[in-house]
């Protein structure tokens, strides 16, 4: 069943705050968007509205965290992590707090928001912070196990939401291992690398290419040995974001491979260094070539 990531969130929050007392919420006056309200609804005495405030909001988080509270602190992709970035940067990740960043209408697939409010950098932003772990899961089961996941770990996490419904990737009965990168489906010589909603894409892709898909959930950490052996396995390598090329999922591999002398080409689809604009979700996503169609298109030349 199509569900958005972002719901999904809000549902686990919601059941994790019941039974954690230590977890506190904060939200930037978006919460019926963000789904913070599930939380709460189920505990309003821990759910603080910090209003338009987003570097204020990160504040109150570290003060929180500093207290022994575990935060999470939610906005939208955009303000989470670039107006709130310097709060984020020296009172959150300097003291390695333990604050949980929840963005939620990241990437293109914001849609009617327009270029001003798709956040297309916040992985490049985030992934540059010491101390910072950094997630994108793929659908609703993926994120409410990234979400008891991160709250369980010490410092600072940033996981990075979706607005519109995707599809299952996976069942309520999965078992994750967010250390590793997860092989959805194997292929010949091509391996498609994706991150969040570009998984559904790469999936729908590969049965014309038959090739091999990998679910990249963190990004920060990131697997190295797993995408060392898989790129030492296949002859020609590509990256799927709906991020720009730069600073995200590409630039994560390009940077392993790097440090390598394996001589597999890997090759970006993603928002090419540009901003968005405003249309619906889907014909956004179109226009920008992240869809399955186009990776074929990409692939085959």
């Amino acid at each position: 069943m199509a569900q958005e990531t972002r719901n999904a969130y809000g549902e686990k929050l919601a059941e994790l705050i019941v039974k954690d007392e230590k977890i506190v919420v904060l939200d930037a006056d978006l919460t019926k968007s963000t789904k913070t309200a599930d939380a709460k609804k189920a505990c309003p005495e821990r759910h603080f509205n910090a209003g338009i405030a987003e570097a204020n909001m990160m504040g109150m988080a570290a003060g929180l965290a500093a207290s022994g509270k575990t935060v999470f602190a939610s906005s939208f992709a955009v303000f989470a992590a670039g107006r709130a970035f310097e709060i984020i940067r020296n009172s959150i990740c300097y003291p390695k707090l333990n604050v949980k960043i929840c963005a939620t209408h990241a990437g293109l697939s914001v849609g009617e928001d327009g270029a001003s409010h798709q956040s297309i950098e916040d992985v490049g932003i985030m992934r540059t912070l010491p101390n910072m772990k950094v997630f994108v899961p793929c659908d609703q089961y993926e994120t409410k196990a990234l979400i008891e996941y991160v709250s369980k770990l010490n410092g600072p996490c940033y996981v990075r939401l979706g607005r519109g419904k995707v599809e299952d990737v996976y069942t309520a009965d999965t078992k994750f291992d967010f250390s590793k990168v997860d092989i959805l489906r194997k292929g010949k010589d091509i391996v498609l690398f994706a991150m969040g909603l570009m998984v559904q894409e790469a999936l729908k892709a590969a049965e014309e290419l038959d090739a091999t898909v990998v679910n990249v959930s963190s990004l920060k950490p990131v697997d190295e040995e797993g995408i060392v052996e898989l790129l030492k396995s296949h002859k020609k390598a590509y990256a799927l974001e709906e991020h720009n090329i730069y600073g995200g999922l590409y630039s994560a591999i390009a940077e392993i491979k790097a440090k390598t002398d394996i001589g597999t080409p890997i090759y970006p689809i993603g928002v090419n260094d540009t901003f968005g604009e405003s249309g619906k979700a889907k014909d956004v996503l179109h226009k920008y070539g992240l869809t399955a169609e186009n990776v074929v298109k990409v692939v085959k030349g």
